[in-house]
Parts: C-alpha cells; sequence; structure tokens
C-alpha cells in the first residue's frame, strides 16, 4: 500500500518511513525541508503543503492513505507570531485534505498533541479531557482535529487522530520546546550545563520516537474516526531527566536554573490506555533505554563534528 508521510523528512518522519518500510509499505515522502533532517531516498517531493504542486503531487502518486507530521511545531514561535503558525499548522492541513478527497485518499493519520488539553485537571490525561489550549499551536492543533471530522462526514475521508506527549530519541533537533532531551544532550555534549527553568519538578510524559513511528503505522489499518494519547502514562520531572543525561555523559557541570517561563505546564502525562485498547499499541522502549540510545546518537555526532570519524561502539 502506497503512503503519503507529509513531513516525512524530520525527526519522527524519518523513523515514520523507516517503520513503513519494515512493515511493507511503500512510503512516498513531502517535505518542504525546511526543518527535514534527512535526505529522503526516492519517491521524494521538495514541496510546499500549501503550494500548487501539492495537488499534483496526490494526483499522481493516489496514495491509499497520508500521514500527516508536518508542522510547525515551535510551541514559543506560535505565541510571538500566531499567523505564521496558524498558516503552516491549519492552512496547510486544509490544503492537504482538500488534495486528499479530490485524490481519492481513504484516510489520514493526523500527529496532534497533548498540547490540546491546556493546563490538566486530571492525571494522567485520557482523551475525555477538556480541550482548552494555552497556545497558538495547540489551538490550531485541535482546529485541524475539527477539519478531519468535518472531511469525515463531507467526503468520506477516514481519519486517525493521534495526540503525542514529548517525543524524544535520536535524529530530533537541538532546539523547540518539545526537544528538551535532544537540548540537553546537546549541551551536555558540549561541556555546558542544561538549562532549566523554574525548579525543575514540573513534569512531562516522554515517548520515545520508535514507539510513536509504530503507533503511525499501525494507524492506518485500525482506529477509524478516533483520537488516541500515545505517550507513556508516566510524569518525569524535568530534574530527574537531567540526572538520567548526566550519568551518560560523565564529567558534565551540574544543571543551571533559570526562571520559570510564562505559560509552562506544571504537570503533564497522557493515558495511553485507549491506544492499547483500539490500537494493540503501548510503549515498548522504557525511558532508561531510550535515553541511552538519544544520549549515544548525539555523542557519535559530536564525536564526528571534531572529526573523529564514526566510533565503533
Amino acid at each position: 500500500m502506497k503512503v503519503l508521510v507529509a513531513g516525512g523528512a524530520g525527526f519522527i518522519g524519518f523513523h515514520t518511513v523507516q517503520a513503513l518500510r519494515a512493515a511493507g509499505y511503500l512510503p512516498v515522502v513531502v517535505d518542504n525541508l525546511s526543518r527535514g533532517a534527512y535526505l529522503p531516498r526516492p519517491p521524494f517531493y521538495r514541496a510546499d503543503l500549501l503550494s500548487f504542486e501539492l495537488r499534483v503531487i496526490l494526483q499522481k502518486e493516489r496514495p491509499r492513505a497520508v500521514i500527516h507530521l508536518a508542522a510547525q511545531a515551535d510551541v514559543g514561535l506560535s505565541v510571538a507570531d500566531p499567523l505564521l503558525d496558524a498558516r503552516e499548522n491549519i492552512l496547510a492541513s486544509l490544503h492537504l485534505l482538500q488534495g486528499c478527497a479530490a485524490a481519492g485518499t481513504a484516510k489520514v493519520v493526523f500527529a496532534s498533541s497533548a498540547a490540546v488539553y491546556g493546563e490538566p485537571k486530571r492525571l494522567p490525561i485520557d482523551e475525555e479531557h477538556p480541550c482548552r489550549p494555552t497556545s497558538p499551536y495547540g489551538a490550531a492543533k485541535l482546529a485541524v482535529e475539527h477539519y478531519l471530522r468535518v472531511f469525515r462526514t463531507l467526503h468520506g475521508l477516514e481519519y486517525t487522530i493521534l495526540r503525542y506527549a514529548n517525543v524524544y530519541g535520536p535524529r530530533q533537533g537541538l532546539r523547540g520546546e518539545g526537544g528538551v532531551v535532544a537540548a540537553f544532550c546537546g549541551r551536555l555534549g558540549e561541556g555546558l550545563s542544561v538549562k532549566i527553568y523554574g525548579d525543575g519538578e514540573q513534569t512531562r510524559d516522554f515517548v520515545y520516537v520508535g514507539d510513536v513511528a509504530r503507533a503511525n503505522v499501525l494507524a492506518l489499518t485500525k482506529a477509524d474516526g478516533e483520537t488516541l494519547n500515545i505517550g507513556s502514562g508516566e510524569e518525569v520531572s524535568i530534574n530527574r531527566l537531567s540526572r538520567l543525561l548526566q550519568e551518560r555523559f560523565p564529567g558534565s557541570p551540574p544543571p543551571a536554573y533559570h526562571p520559570p517561563r510564562p505559560g509552562d505546564l506544571r504537570r503533564s502525562a497522557l493515558d495511553p490506555s485507549r491506544a492499547r485498547r483500539l490500537l494493540g499499541w503501548s510503549p515498548q522502549v522504557p525511558l532508561g533505554e531510550g535515553l541511552g540510545e538519544t544520549a549515544r546518537f548525539y555523542q557519535d555526532f559530536q564525536w564526528r563534528l571534531q572529526g573523529g570519524g564514526r566510533r565503533s561502539n
């Protein structure tokens, strides 16, 4: 089955394309490479989701399904420039959905976010929790969720919405709020202190990118019309995260604490039980193992930057 991956050159996209190939699917990647982490092998199209070229690609390839990962994912930028965020996250998604409907695509798997929930009223957060986003980014993700339901009603375009927790793993960019693990690895690899905003006791739910890619693939044939949390269900404090990573970078300096950032959530964790029931999915990579894989990737990357070639370990 042919599957178009929008944003397939990015962090989650890379791992999703690998998982698709391993499962016997034929992935077609569309990405404008504005944030892409690698250059995919063919079939690959460099195109913006708002371009006319996207319609041409969809008509040519006629994918049976689309995994929509393309996004402006910086929450801070969405606050500073909500119009840009709306263009890249709402209008681009709407253009993709129109193209899918015209090309006869059967299903869209959409990468949404825990940001749609806003400040949690209870933990872990289940899918029935009120959605009251506190950022334009979260509001945009929620808007696209509503558009998916409308397109299902009007055009018969099936969907599954996956609300990701904090995704981490090898190949993640070193900047961005969602990339705290990569940001910490980048600083520790340079011998610098990690930056912690507030007291560090705020919590997040971290889920390994390989597990997320597996959920994306499973959703192609399951959970039609459903909205599912993709997370570990475990609260992890930023202080604990820092300690676990410092153990993997011997001799690293202690963290540097900074004033809390306005709007940061105090606690967060997603309940993944519905995904377990409807997708047959649960996270398989424990935090310690995933952090070890991630730290080794960035250590090797840093080693090669310094002219050391590829490590043998």
